[in-house]
């Protein structure tokens, strides 16, 4: 992989060669909870019962980091749709 990444970068340096080409990691994580409510307060005498009602609650983790500075950056979107997908991201 490491091979290629290098060829990659060269590759687009000889096509763009006024730009200036960085290499970025990029990882994403959906990070969530499915909260349910069970407990409710009856009578004795009653027979307890409780409708659930079943959400979710996401958010997504987005993390970048440039291996040769360090330099990180984190995005953290309640939502994600087809704009910003990991592959039609332009720019940082």
């Amino acid at each position: 992989m490491e091979k290629k990444l290098n060829l990659r970068a060269i590759e687009l340096q000889n096509q763009y060669p006024d730009a200036e080409i960085e290499v970025w990691a990029m990882d994403e994580h959906r990070v969530g909870l499915k909260p349910v409510l069970r407990r409710i307060w009856v009578p004795w005498w009653d027979t307890p019962t409780a409708s659930v009602h079943w959400r979710f609650e996401w958010v997504w983790v987005y993390g970048f980091v440039h291996p040769e500075s360090g330099e990180t950056y984190w995005w953290i979107l309640p939502r994600v749709n087809s704009h910003l997908a990991p592959g039609k991201i332009d720019r940082v």
